[in-house]
């Protein structure tokens, strides 16, 4: 079997450019330039990884790359780790700052850097490299000459090597270093081969930032061990396109964060059903054979063949979730993190449960710690092959997430039913302490508001021993050039009063809201679209500063 053969990325790229060397491998959705087989990739990143050695990058060191996804990052990383070099993938959504404190950091000397993203590179960091090298051609486009020594020594890296170290900040706002093995990554393929099999027909459609775990273990690492092909669109995936595309690739697997499937959801089936008095009428009567119907179409509008759509990264609305299993819609519930590789948790058919992520994949060991007698909640810990090495440079800030008996803390507090599945009841991190001592989750007041009509998305932060909520409302509920700003201020407060009312009458007495602020301007996100909370806990400008703002 080649679960037991492949141990490493390295026997990984050496097993599928072999095996499946006259395959389709990463392609654009349109087709053109930089599309390539299975046996085309193995020979474009060999050459690259030569390249490396003549200019002396070899075993151990660090090569960053900083790119959308495309066909070319996975060369990046294919002429890296595979020859015992580092990893460093950056998202692409990071600063200028964030690029250099990443590569200063991890101590990179060559960076993969794309056209597109090229101008958050600084030249004081350009200059410090070996080689800087346009991920869109794959041509050198600086280098030290000086570092042209032909001694870069490669070697066949073990399980237990570094293959990655991933640079996350969370919804914390402190940047860390997240080093993966070899053995860390692979045993997440495995994992996935377990859960849901792939052959080489399997077309994958990728939408994720390929430098996030989810779309580089499930969404890179999986199809390749597979022999499926992915696919890739030149720009962002916005809904006119990811249609097209998805009429062209029909895909067999997709992976996505819950607010992409959210918004499909609010924008497009809820929609539906109010123009329709026939749906109207049936959503009352004949509930579940409308969302059949709704489903079966919402399954062609994906191309016709899907039969896997992974939803992780974050937790997934209630409401939209309880449509999809009612639908009939083949999602399933992923749960991990960075430090996990990611996957950690599973619900997948008959497995799923609303607001459940299941239950421990193969080979994981999970359980609650510090379990609340009274709530049954606990912290989820975990132990198996996948739990990183620790985090790069950081020997404290390791120790402090590892229990004695060597479990990885997540952070994420939950509880278990009568059939063993989990359900998330909140970060730790972000659990309220109330005025009587009791714990309020903001994620479950955040779910009740984001279910009121014309809300987009909100948090809920504490300020001053009272909860606030940061709302925004969807798109052209509010046209903020043409309407008058007493008309605006009007509109606002009758809708902040409306949103209270409904939000404080679905929640408990402890989770009660105080007051609404509503946000013009989008969260700032992380790279699986949850919103960077640490950017909100001091008070946030109101609408009447950000128009302020806007006119001055």
């Amino acid at each position: 079997m080649k679960e037991s053969y492949i141990d490493t990325l390295s026997t990984l790229y050496d097993y599928s450019t072999s095996v499946y060397h006259d395959k389709k491998f990463t392609n654009w959705v349109d087709g053109g330039e930089g599309c390539y087989t299975y046996s085309e990739f193995k020979k474009t990143c060999d050459g690259l990884s030569k390249l490396l050695t003549q200019y002396g990058i070899g075993c151990g060191d660090k090569v960053a790359i900083f790119s959308q996804s495309m066909p070319n990052w996975s060369i990046a990383f294919f002429c890296v780790v595979p020859f015992g070099r580092i990893a460093i993938p950056i998202l692409p959504d990071s600063s200028e700052n964030e690029v250099n404190n990443i590569i200063n950091h991890s101590g990179s000397s060559v960076i993969f850097v794309s056209q597109k993203l090229a101008g958050k590179v600084s030249q004081e960091i350009r200059d410090r490299m070996s080689l800087v090298i346009d991920i869109d051609t794959l041509k050198v486009i600086q280098s030290d000459d000086d570092k042209f020594t032909c001694d870069g020594r490669t070697a066949v890296p073990m399980p237990d090597d570094i293959a990655t170290i991933i640079y996350t900040s969370g919804t914390t706002g402190n940047a860390k270093g997240v080093v993966l093995s070899h053995r860390n990554l692979i045993s997440n393929v495995t994992t996935c081969s377990h859960l849901k099999k792939r052959t080489t027909r399997d077309r994958w459609l990728s939408l994720l930032p390929m430098a996030h775990t989810l779309e580089m273990t499930i969404g890179l690492l999986y199809p390749m061990f597979c022999g499926a092909s992915i696919y890739y669109l030149k720009t962002q995936p916005v809904p006119a396109l990811l249609l097209k595309a998805m009429k062209t690739v029909k895909p067999t697997t997709m992976l996505s964060v819950p607010l992409i499937m959210e918004k499909i959801y609010k924008g497009s089936v809820v929609p539906t059903i109010q123009k329709s008095r026939l749906l109207q009428w049936m959503n009352e009567n004949m509930h579940s054979l409308m969302c059949r119907i709704i489903g079966l179409k919402l399954k062609k509008t994906f191309g016709g063949h899907l039969d896997f759509f992974g939803i992780g990264g974050a937790k997934l609305d209630s409401e939209v979730e309880k449509f999809l299993l009612e639908s009939g819609f083949p999602y399933a519930i992923g749960y991990g993190l960075t430090e996990t590789s990611p996957l950690i948790g599973y619900a997948l058919g008959k497995q799923r449960s609303v607001g459940s992520f299941g239950n421990p994949v193969f080979s994981v060991q999970m359980r609650l710690d510090d379990v609340n007698p009274e709530t049954g909640e606990g912290e989820i810990v975990v132990k198996g092959p996948n739990i990183m090495l620790g985090y790069y440079k950081d020997p404290e800030r390791t120790k402090s997430v590892f229990t004695q008996d060597g479990y990885f803390r997540t952070n994420d507090l939950a509880v278990q039913d009568e059939k063993g599945r989990f359900y998330i009841k909140g970060r730790k991190s972000n659990m309220i302490l109330g005025a009587s001592g009791e714990n309020i989750y903001p994620e479950e007041i955040e779910s009740v508001i984001n279910n009121v009509e014309n809300v987009t998305e909100s948090i809920v932060v504490e300020r001053n021993g009272r909860l606030v909520a940061l709302v925004q409302p969807i798109d052209g509920f509010i046209d903020w050039d043409k309407e008058s700003e007493d008309r605006i201020l009007e509109k606002l407060d009758e809708w902040k009063s409306r949103v209270l009312k409904i939000v404080n009458k679905n929640v408990n007495r402890t989770s009660q809201v105080s007051s609404i602020e509503v946000m013009k301007e989008p969260f700032e996100k992380t790279a699986t679209l949850k919103i960077r909370r640490f950017k909100y806990k001091e008070s946030a400008p109101t609408v009447e500063e950000q128009r302020s703002a806007s006119e001055g």
